[in-house]
């Protein structure tokens, strides 16, 4: 007997498909440059509000302790609710956090707004993940997840080349004085990412569709029957004969914690945790990084922002080209095997930039160590970890969890992402720069063992397979 999953399967990519593709697509472009827009902004900001250095801490990190928030809260109610209505729902909240952003007043308001920035982004983890593996057929569903996580490094770059942008334009219009470019650069830099959540919220507007396979987790086949129609182009019966409910359909949040579950929370969440440690404690403060590394000799404050800033936007192309590698790797070499040697690379990356920045061993900056560095930590993580986690936790959980679950796994990873934001500034202070280089490069490498030790393979295997 056919039914939605043998259809899905042996479907084509159909027009909604690639529509809703787009739509996650856009939705993660957009947060990668509001996560790492800040780092560009954040010294201008910082001679604006006359920030102290708890103020720095809390603005770079207000963002990730709201996707925290999100993913922990707003995945589970997706699961409730439905990812159609969660989707519209969080990009409204994207529009207004964006207005908010860049007409705050000083620094308290600033936090606030980042903070619902935050929670936004935090939604579209669970949101994203389940959207797609449900919706496209399973020998697609790896490298669909991860060319949609990809946008991530295009928003990170689009971030880079905004800031690189701005600082040219008020630097030839307003070279006279750095007054004008210290108040309204950042609001500009920030004010993209208002017109980026409105094109968003225009796309999602193109279309409503809500996830079959969530519909049949319900029991409500007559609307699954319509959206599998809709989404597969074809004339379809969804009863409960043909796409019987799950066996375990009363699950919920605790039952992530249950014998059953515990390894795949386990699984989805310990490596990305650690994961995102180095991730956005390196990506945040990747402008900064650069500045002291390789442009500590500078002492013109807009020059160094502008080096700093393109050299941020060199590296960042090496995180589109690690994503191009996961999509064409992903099912041939496994999800397992990808993120353990990205972690690795990862390590040596990140030994590299330690190096170069060791007073014992290097006196004067060294242009090729700190890039190279940069190159292989970019290349190798989102060909490897950065993909593979986001990926692996909208695998490994049931339907009926499966947003809660992802939703969870992001959340922990964001607390990772706090820790290494908040602390990395404060651990440079104290310990030097390569030393909190070598604990970063320690944190991959226990990553790649915890993945070893964790590992469920998810290559090849239908989402029901998965979960059995």
């Amino acid at each position: 007997m056919s039914n939605f999953k043998t259809e899905l399967d042996k479907s084509k990519l159909t027009r909604l498909m690639w529509l809703l593709w787009i739509l996650s697509a856009g939705l993660i472009a957009l947060d990668g440059f509001d996560f790492f827009i800040i780092g560009i902004a954040l010294p201008f900001l910082e001679k604006d509000f006359n920030l102290t250095s708890p103020q720095i801490g809390a603005i770079a990190v207000a963002a990730i302790v709201g996707s925290l928030i999100g993913s922990l809260t707003l995945g589970a109610v997706t699961d409730k609710i439905g990812r159609q209505k969660m989707l519209l729902i969080d990009i409204a909240l994207f529009v207004v956090a964006s207005i908010g952003t860049a007409l705050a007043w000083d620094a308290t308001s600033l936090i606030f707004f980042r903070f619902l920035v935050g929670v936004a982004i935090g939604a579209d983890y669970p949101i994203s993940v389940a959207y797609i593996t449900e919706n496209v057929p399973a020998r697609l569903r790896g490298r669909m997840v991860i060319g949609a996580f990809a946008f991530q490094a295009v928003g990170a770059l689009l971030g880079a080349l905004t800031g690189v942008f701005v600082i040219n334009i008020f630097t030839n219009f307003f070279s006279d004085s750095d007054i004008i470019i210290i108040q309204y650069g950042w609001r500009l830099m920030l004010g993209v990412g208002l017109i980026l959540a409105i094109f968003v919220g225009f796309l999602r507007l193109q279309f409503l569709l809500e996830s079959p396979l969530y519909y049949i987790a319900k029991g409500d086949y007559q609307n699954a029957e319509l959206a599998a129609q809709e989404l597969l182009e074809i004339e379809i019966e969804v009863t409960s004969e043909s796409d019987p409910k799950p066996a375990e359909n009363n699950l919920n949040f605790i039952s992530l914690f249950s014998h059953k579950y515990l390894k795949d929370t386990a699984f989805a969440s310990l490596p990305w945790f650690l994961q995102d440690i180095a991730t956005y404690g390196i990506g945040i403060f990747t402008p900064t990084i650069i500045a002291l590394l390789a442009f500590k000799n500078e002492n013109n404050f807009i020059n160094r922002q502008i080096q700093s800033a393109q050299g941020s936007a060199i590296v960042d192309i090496f995180l589109i080209m690690g994503f191009l590698i996961a999509i064409l790797l992903v099912d041939k070499v496994g999800r397992i095997s990808l993120q353990i040697i990205g972690f690795i690379g990862m390590a040596l990356g990140l030994f590299l930039l330690a190096i170069s920045g060791d007073p014992t061993i290097n006196q004067h900056p060294n242009f090729i160590l700190v890039f190279s560095g940069f190159f292989i930590y970019n290349l190798l993580m989102n060909a490897g970890p950065n993909s593979t986690t986001f990926l692996l936790s909208g695998e490994v959980f049931p339907t009926s969890i499966r947003a809660t679950g992802a939703g969870l796994a992001a959340a922990i990873a964001k607390l990772g992402a706090v820790l290494g934001t908040f602390f990395l500034p404060i651990i440079k202070e104290d310990l030097g720069v390569s030393n909190l280089l070598y604990i970063l490069a320690f944190c991959c490498l226990l990553g790649a063992i915890l993945t070893y030790l964790l590992r469920i393979e998810t290559t090849g295997k239908s989402l029901e397979d998965v979960n059995n």
